[in-house]
């Protein structure tokens, strides 16, 4: 697999040996969207960095019912992992942390410098600034179905689209945060 590979191709890919390698190439491309999307809803960078962990363990355990159903449609499966990760975690008062015991992945231990960069992605200012710059129907549609935690259905309807339309502003606006915020300085 190389770095050019789709997210779609990376899980999809089943070949011993591989699966791994697309897998940590997915973890690599997400893993701060994902760190900064918990840090800015949870209290510390330490539960951040055990809920980071939970969601991508659940997703490789998941990822072969991962169905592609439109362009970057992986980015709002990853997150929709997320959102259930916090959920639960959230319900009961602790991290859930199964799919990262099933594989046999050990807890996190972050030094300083680390949890100070996962503190740093959590900074609201950066993410405000590049959502402002996205075009007024992809902004929306993040808004929406992000910050607003709204149904696919929900966001077709306040945006006055079809379903397919409010998944595809979402998906194209969160393709273009990851963009702008793994670019920033």
């Amino acid at each position: 697999m190389s770095l050019s590979s789709t997210d779609d191709d990376l899980l999809a890919e089943r070949l011993p040996g591989q699966a791994g390698e697309a897998f940590a190439v997915f973890y690599e491309r997400h893993e701060h969207a994902v760190l900064a999307y918990f840090r800015r809803r949870v209290e510390t960078a330490e539960l951040a960095a055990d809920l980071a962990s939970e969601t991508f363990a659940q997703a490789l355990v998941s990822r072969g019912r991962y169905r592609p159903r439109a362009e970057n449609s992986a980015v709002a499966w990853l997150f929709g992992i997320a959102g259930h990760v916090l959920g639960r975690s959230l319900r009961r008062g602790k991290v859930d942390d199964r799919a990262r015991r099933r594989l046999g992945i050990a807890a996190l231990a972050l030094d300083d410098a680390q949890l100070l960069e996962i503190d740093q992605l959590g900074s609201e200012r950066g993410a405000l600034v590049a959502l402002a710059a996205l075009p007024v129907d992809q902004r929306e549609a993040v808004r929406a179905r992000i910050l607003d935690e709204k149904t696919y259905p929900e966001v077709a309807e306040q945006l006055c689209c079809s379903e397919a339309v409010a998944r595809k502003r979402v998906s194209r606006g969160l393709a273009a945060l990851r963009n702008r915020l793994e670019d920033a300085p």
